[in-house]
């Protein structure tokens, strides 16, 4: 690959087709915002209507299975589609830890999965789990039993026969399914169709989703976390940027990767320089 004027240029996204689901609040809209400003031509798919300019927007709630296979199937038209970024997401407190599951993990990777031949060979694929998936290895036996499950409604029922245990939170969970998925996928997807498949994981950032999500932590939790690159809580954009970045055929050498774009927080916790004490009783 050199790195010409043409490959620089909008960092590869210019003229490309761009799906992005959650596009019209949060860190997604401002991905869609950014990857339009970089000349892209991008398509927005998410349950509420967008604010930003968009090529076109399809309605979608990622619980209904069997209307993420039929929007999937609308997209398909848009062929080749060169970059594909699931960024729909919620907290558990909205419907449930449940639904939380349905969206997050179930939903999106059925989504993107239902898109796939859709999408052109050398394609980018770039998600967004959370830092609360910093355990994700610890729980890996049982995110691979989850992870063989293809069948959204099987996935569903599996998890509906252990709660406590498959379930938890559902949020924690969710994201946790979506970093294993994603080192899994990545192999076989880059193998047959060079397409990479990567996620990011945010810290607290200040959204809609976070608005929501505060009511349920304790007072003041947030201004005890640390936020070592910034000196504050990260914008929707300080997280739109680097999926993006991510997501560039600029990254090609970059596939299965969980980035962590937490300010230094989870690496902070496992080598001792963050005192994780402060979170006891919080399920962020």
């Amino acid at each position: 690959m050199q790195l010409d004027g043409l490959q620089l240029d909008g960092l590869g996204y210019r003229g490309k087709t761009c799906v992005v689901t959650g596009g019209a609040s949060g860190m997604g809209e401002q991905v869609a915002r950014i990857l339009g400003e970089l000349g892209a031509k991008v398509h927005i798919v998410d349950i509420a209507e967008p604010k930003v300019p968009c090529e076109s927007y399809t309605p979608l709630d990622l619980s209904d299975f069997d209307a993420v296979r039929a929007a999937a199937e609308q997209l398909k038209a848009l062929a080749p589609i060169h970059f594909l970024f699931p960024c729909a997401g919620l907290p558990p407190m909205v419907k449930g830890p449940l639904y939380c599951m349905r969206v997050n993990y179930v939903g999106t990777r059925l989504f993107v999965e239902s898109l796939e031949p859709a999408l052109a060979d050398g394609a980018s694929i770039a998600l967004i789990s959370s830092d609360a998936a910093m355990g994700w290895m610890k729980n890996l036996g049982q995110s691979m039993q989850m992870l063989a499950i293809s069948d959204p409604d099987e996935a569903i029922a599996w998890v509906e026969a252990d709660p406590e245990n498959r379930l938890r939170d559902g949020y924690t969970t969710s994201k946790e399914m979506l970093v294993v998925w994603t080192a899994n996928a990545a192999v076989k997807l880059g193998l047959e169709r060079r397409i990479r498949l990567n996620c990011i994981g945010p810290c607290p950032t200040r959204t809609a989703f976070m608005d929501v999500q505060e009511t349920a932590l304790p007072d003041g939790f947030l201004d005890k976390w640390p936020y070592p690159s910034l000196g504050r809580m990260a914008t929707a954009e300080d997280q739109a940027w680097p999926l993006v970045l991510l997501g560039s055929p600029l990254n090609a050498a970059i596939t299965g990767t969980f980035l962590y774009t937490d300010q230094g927080f989870a690496t902070g916790v496992f080598t001792g320089a963050i005192d994780p004490a402060f979170m006891s009783g919080s399920k962020l």
